[in-house]
């Protein structure tokens, strides 16, 4: 890049940063309230009255995870017969049924906020999927991701307690106080920036070189703005954020990107405010933030420079991002997309360099922690910070506390097996794509059009961005087939699941201890040091995890 468009990349990010520091306090504390406010909404008294909850009885640790997979359940079998019986649905726009695990695989992937697509969306689902299932889930995946961590947060606030709160309550809450108004304001933004919200359906038209082309239009702004404010990530169309019906101009690019962040970077703000102490907070934020901005320079550095003969002649790898964008704004928003659980794209991670495709997925080897999705972002951070504690207790040979909790042989236990669920799904589902030589055949013969370690490099890509929960993809995999379809699906099943059900266990002991008072061999957990300890805890974790894999495909490629 050169110094205009190193000065205008500068000024993008600053303006991000800007914008979420000034976000911060009121948007963190507004959330804080919603979850601790004694008083319900006439609204929400009658969905109560609906559904037979008691909105005053808080529930143990094993009746919420209950109802979490309940809920959870109920949306993979509609969303899954929604897409079944699409041929007689209104505004089917004549499609016909995705197939059986094509339609298993889409219907795990949003009810887990992961908006994985092995398909066209405009060309295989008609707008009464689109709206009534998927965007439905946008909504409610999103919600249950931030009832999880708040149940977290009360299990550090709470004090000899059974209870860590009611599901129901927290799930109606964030659907009715954050979500659907924050998204309805988002989706009138964009809709002044240009995004389509209409049923037009197909409208055939010649283009400028003489061709005819079948334009699809639909319910574009609403899902947009959930995708993003939710950390969703799917598109509407195939091309996702890249689409000029869903991103029409830079500044609504940059509109998108503060979207996905604004939540996730406001909840440590709740958390502090939540635990009586708001400097727990900016330590968290302090770690998100570092690891947001290393990443990115590092992403925008790899894609600048360029990597590879064909590139450098080329004077750029402009070679599947939008020249609407350019480098600068595809990085920092593959960047942003991948740091949470996003997923949208603006531009084809499968082009970019070896090294900066390698960026979007060490992102999610993180944990999708820096900020992470709503919700899974801040529980994945205080597993790390719980994990951090105990690194350091035994530096100073001292029983690790965290917020007054100790930190015991069965919190670590939940940690370390957080810790280890999605490893072992990328792993494994990497390992089996090639070890099973039926299995092999299809893959290599079906689905990797790019052979060799960047082929590896596109299944690899697949499995930590399912069982991550994020739903980008390296976009040169064909993933529309009976093996992938049905190993994603699990992949994003149990990632999305089993580190939930961790969770809430995890709050349910710590809320029923009391607190101990701090002594002169606590570990401060608010100061630089611990923010700094942290973030090693972080990478460290993800180096040992996943620098084996990368060697044989990102960075065997790149340094070729």
């Amino acid at each position: 890049m050169d110094a205009a468009q190193i000065g205008f990349a500068s000024l993008q990010i600053a303006t991000l940063v800007l914008i979420l520091v000034l976000l911060y306090r009121p948007v963190g504390d507004y959330i804080a309230r919603v979850y601790t406010s004694p008083r319900d909404l006439a609204v929400e008294r009658g969905v109560y009255r609906l559904i037979g909850v008691d909105p005053r009885a808080e529930q143990t640790w094993q009746a919420y995870a209950r109802g979490v997979l309940l809920f959870s359940l109920v949306g993979v079998v509609i969303v899954y017969g929604l897409q079944r019986l699409q041929p007689i649905l209104p505004f089917s726009l004549g499609l016909p049924a995705p197939s059986e695990h094509l339609a298993f695989n889409t219907a795990i992937s949003f009810v887990a906020n992961t908006n994985w697509q092995s398909y066209s969306p405009d060309t295989t689902l008609g707008y009464t999927v689109q709206f009534a299932g998927l965007a439905v889930q946008n909504f409610v995946s999103a919600a249950v991701g931030m009832a999880v961590a708040i149940a977290l947060v009360r299990g550090f606030a709470y004090r000899r307690s059974g209870t860590i709160g009611n599901f129901w309550v927290d799930l109606v809450r964030g659907l009715g106080r954050i979500l659907l108004p924050m998204a309805i304001v988002a989706a009138v933004v964009l809709l002044a920036g240009g995004v389509i919200q209409n049923f037009a359906g197909f409208t055939d038209v010649q283009t400028i070189a003489g061709g005819a082309q079948s334009i699809p239009g639909g319910p574009v702004a609403s899902q947009e703005a959930i995708k993003l404010l939710g950390t969703n990530g799917g598109g509407f169309f195939n091309a996702n954020s890249a689409h000029p019906f869903e991103n029409p101009t830079p500044w609504t690019n940059l509109f998108e990107i503060l979207l996905l962040l604004v939540i996730p970077f406001a909840m440590p703000r709740a958390f502090g405010r939540i635990v009586g102490d708001d400097r727990q907070g900016y330590a968290i934020v302090a770690v998100m933030g570092g690891i947001f901005l290393a990443s990115i320079a590092l992403g925008s550095w790899a894609e600048a420079s360029g990597g590879g003969t064909a590139t450098q002649l080329a004077g750029a790898a402009m070679e599947g991002k939008e020249t609407r964008f350019g480098i600068a704004a595809s990085a920092l928003f593959g960047g942003a997309s991948t740091l949470t659980s996003t997923g949208a794209v603006n531009a084809m991670h499968d082009s970019f360099t070896p090294l900066g495709g390698m960026m979007p997925m060490l992102n999610m080897m993180l944990g999708e922690i820096a900020p992470g999705g709503v919700g899974s972002g801040l529980y994945g951070m205080l597993v790390l910070a719980i994990l951090a504690v105990f690194v350091g207790g035994l530096l100073i040979g001292r029983t690790p506390e965290y917020l007054g909790k100790k930190i015991g042989p069965r919190e670590i236990k939940l940690a370390s097996l957080y810790i280890l669920v999605t490893p072992t799904l990328v792993l494994a589902g990497t390992a089996l794509s090639f070890a099973i030589p039926a299995v092999r055949a299809d893959v290599e013969g079906t689905s990797i059009w790019n052979p060799g370690v960047h082929g590896l490099s596109e299944v690899l890509y697949a499995f930590t961005s399912a069982a991550n929960n994020n739903g980008s993809a390296f976009a040169g995999l064909t993933a529309n087939t009976p093996w992938l379809n049905t190993a994603l699906g699990v992949a994003m099943l149990l990632g999305r699941f089993i580190p939930i059900v961790l969770v809430l266990a995890l709050a349910g002991s710590l809320a029923a201890q009391d607190t101990v008072p701090s002594s002169a061999g606590t570990l401060p957990t608010h100061r630089p040091q611990f923010a700094g300890l942290l973030a090693g805890v972080v990478v460290i974790i993800t180096a040992l995890t996943y620098f084996p894999v990368l060697t044989l495909g990102p960075l065997a490629e790149g340094l070729s």
